[in-house]
């Protein structure tokens, strides 16, 4: 659940993640929803209030005390299957909504609910499903859009995806999503080297989705000619694509060549080798990484099965895999060890990392004028941080996020 504050809201005494570098001896104020100011701080009119509280005396406003803890922009995830035992291509809106707790209690401010790719029937109520939990609000993250990932999908790359669902793409079928979500599709992923998919990426492009090349068995010329399409973005790295061949490059190989595409980065050290991650970190434009969580109804519970979509899954030692083929189907991840993970499998200070799963996100969907950083008129979007990059504390549009979680310690059925 969200706690509501009135009036405004000073954060102090911290180290402030500002304009890509940390500040101290400044105080960010909210009102409302929003960051109002950014200023130096000073200590006239304050009075003590007790756990580490302050209020002052001149201005109807409480303070926040940060005792040196790091104030960071919210977690943008812009792939997200689920969390805290519920799905969203099968749930209700009641179920995306829990999900958005769940991982608001780890960091995540704003976040695209992800579909499986399932019959048109069910991706519609999925849809609905997200529209309504959009609109009610969810006590928890933001939803800021739809990614679909799927149906325009290719089975030779399916991965944990229902190959027997995938279909060719079709405008119409687009048409209906995006009038279903009021047009709220921000991400697609699809397979550019289906017949007609490059007709589908031009038209997605100038309706203003952002497109994501994913569980593709495209070569590099394909690739290319997707990225001329304007595709510029790719889904979870490595993971159901064609992978890098020294004389073929594939999905993964244009990947690292083009600087246009942009690379989700599932960081839990199963999905990719952490060498690996350590390599695209300091070789891919700072820029053009993202890190997600691929978070599934499973994350935030106890081992045992669950649902992916219309398909079972089980958890087991950290790992999700499909109950009848044993693949990986998704994470146990959140974006509060995704940066823990990053930092460590890199070797790279913190301030390069936060802008993974903050502004790089909000960039690639078209949300960075009012998410992503800690700046005025921005959303007031904040995590508090301790030195072990432990969360304390979150703030949705001013808000802080009051987690209970209880709520998700049950799994639906022990191994």
């Amino acid at each position: 659940m969200i706690q509501q504050h009135k009036n405004r809201q000073r954060f102090t005494n911290g180290t402030m993640f500002i304009d890509g570098e940390w500040r101290t001896g400044l105080d960010v104020v909210t009102a409302n929803s929003s960051i109002v100011e950014i200023r130096e701080t000073t200590q006239h009119n304050l009075i003590e209030n007790g756990a580490g509280d302050l209020q002052s005396d001149a201005w109807e406003e409480s303070w926040m005390d940060l005792q040196g803890r790091m104030l960071v922009p919210g977690f943008i995830d812009l792939h997200v299957h689920g969390g805290g035992g519920a799905d969203v291509t099968n749930g209700t809106a009641a179920d995306v909504a829990k999900a958005a707790r769940l991982h608001a209690s780890k960091g995540t401010t704003a976040w695209l609910p992800t579909t499986m790719t399932a019959e048109r029937e069910v991706t519609e109520q999925a849809i609905r499903n997200i529209r309504k939990a959009m609109l009610a609000g969810t006590g928890g993250a933001d939803i800021v859009g739809i990614h679909l990932e799927g149906p325009f999908l290719n089975p030779v790359r399916c991965g944990a995806q229902p190959a027997e669902r995938m279909r060719l793409p079709v405008q119409e079928e687009l048409d209906a999503y995006l009038n279903l979500s009021d047009n709220q599709v921000r991400l697609l992923t699809i397979a550019p080297e289906l017949p007609g998919a490059m007709e589908l990426i031009r038209y997605a492009c100038e309706r203003g989705v952002t497109i994501s090349i994913g569980h593709s068995d495209a070569n590099y010329e394909q690739v290319r000619a997707a990225v001329q399409a304007g595709t510029s973005h790719v889904t979870h790295l490595f993971n159901g694509m064609r992978p890098l061949h020294h004389r073929e490059p594939g999905v993964a190989g244009a990947a690292l060549m083009h600087d246009e595409l942009a690379v989700e980065l599932i960081c839990d050290g199963v999905h990719v080798r952490p060498e690996l991650i350590e390599y695209v970190i300091r070789t891919k434009p700072q820029e053009q990484i993202v890190l997600i969580t691929d978070a599934v109804e499973a994350c935030g519970c106890a081992d045992g099965r669950y649902q992916l979509g219309e398909q079972e899954v089980y958890v087991a030692n950290g790992e999700v895999r499909l109950t009848a083929t044993n693949d990986l189907a998704g994470s146990m991840l959140t974006l509060d060890q995704a940066l823990r993970n990053a930092v460590q499998f890199s070797g790279q200070p913190l301030e390069r990392i936060v802008p993974m799963l903050s502004l790089h996100p909000a960039r690639q969907i078209g949300i960075d004028n009012r998410k992503g950083t800690i700046a005025p008129g921005k959303d007031a979007d904040l995590v508090v941080l301790n030195d072990k990059l432990e969360v304390e504390a979150v703030y949705v549009r001013g808000n802080r996020v009051e987690a209970d979680l209880s709520d998700f310690s049950n799994s639906r059925k022990q191994l």
